[in-house]
């Protein structure tokens, strides 16, 4: 179990107020009392600790020290070790991941860094700028003029927030992050790095060489998104950059200008969109996919990791592969070729001989 050197327990949690909070059913009642004040690897376990365990196929990972609490699936009840609060849950993982926010509620939702309260008297804030009792901005944060900041908002040390920038409630702008020409809802969380409102990538042949169109647009982000450190979100040229509520985006991302992506998104590191691609509501993205520009991704489509697309996807699809194609094409190419590179292996062994 890692040792909760950043990260201390809110306070103990006993299996029965764990069976109560979930709805799990607790196979043994006399451990009700059974308490955890920690979460670790089914792998790991160990005295306090509360695992979970879905499915048989994952069943193996429970040869480390006994846990206090396990949730798990039906199917792995009777595996669990004597002595150990048995939690038979529907959705196990969904309930670990609630109760561990319960146990450690400042790592689902970032603290202030130097742990200050209200101004910083090391921050630059502009006397036009409105911020709400309950924002707290940290040292070294700059605020420029006419710039809104919402109750329970917290920026970090060296945050930049633009001029005429709307920042909603409880919302966290970490470290280093730049924000311009943008209107943020509530409850977004932009990690360290991430830079909001710069111009997106826009040049036009002339005369003398590439010149610079003007990108006038905003970016609007809504209530409940997610950006993961070092991701970069381009404005719009004459429209909006918009991201829909409830969507979240990893490490590294590229967003370009006048990209409109749909609520309840998942875009994961290193993939790229660039300019004027529309998503849908749910669309899911892999690692390092990369989207030419203009394109539509509908509602519910899944994008494997390492795709290319080239081609609007329909609502609903699965693709995979460059160029991207849907997922059952993709794979049927591999295993053509796969037999093609086989047969002339073969043949050639034949030929050796």
């Amino acid at each position: 179990m890692t040792q909760p050197v950043f990260f201390s327990p809110s306070r103990r949690f006993s299996a029965g107020e764990i069976a109560a909070l979930t709805g799990a059913e607790l196979v043994t009642p006399a451990l009700a009392d059974k308490t955890v004040s920690a979460i670790a690897p089914a792998s790991e376990g160990g005295a306090g600790t509360l695992i979970y365990v879905d499915g048989k196929k994952n069943a193996r990972s429970m040869k480390g020290p006994a846990p206090a609490v396990m949730l798990c699936s039906q199917d792995v009840a009777e595996l669990a070790q004597d002595g150990v609060a048995v939690l038979v849950s529907r959705k196990p993982q969904s309930d670990f991941a609630m109760i561990g926010r319960l146990l450690f509620p400042n790592a689902a939702r970032p603290a202030p860094l130097l742990g200050e309260i209200g101004i910083s008297p090391l921050a630059h804030v502009a006397p036009s700028a409105a911020i709400e009792d309950g924002a707290i901005v940290e040292a070294g944060a700059v605020v420029g003029p006419g710039v809104s900041i919402g109750s329970g908002t917290v920026i970090a040390p060296n945050a930049v927030i633009g001029a005429q920038c709307q920042i909603g409630r409880d919302c966290y702008v970490g470290p280093n992050v730049t924000v311009q020409y943008a209107l943020i809802g509530n409850r977004v969380f932009l990690h360290g790095g991430v830079q909001i409102g710069q111009d997106g990538f826009g040049y036009v042949g002339g005369a003398t060489g590439l010149e610079k169109i003007p990108q006038i647009g905003r970016v609007i982000i809504q209530d409940d998104v997610e950006i993961g450190a070092n991701t970069t979100v381009d404005r719009g040229a004459m429209s909006d950059t918009v991201i829909g509520e409830g969507t979240k985006i990893d490490n590294l991302v590229q967003i370009a200008h006048n990209v409109r992506i749909g609520r309840n998104c998942i875009i994961a590191g290193h993939c790229g969109l660039s300019g004027s691609v529309t998503l849908g509501d749910g669309v899911i993205m892999g690692g390092r996919v990369g989207l030419a520009d203009h394109l539509t991704i509908g509602s519910g489509a899944a994008i494997g990791a390492g795709s290319g697309v080239m081609n609007d996807i329909p609502a609903r699809e699965r693709w995979g592969g460059v160029p991207a194609q849907p997922i059952k094409d993709a794979m049927r190419e591999i295993a053509v070729l796969r037999s093609i590179v086989r047969r002339e292996r073969e043949q050639k062994g034949k030929h050796d001989v």
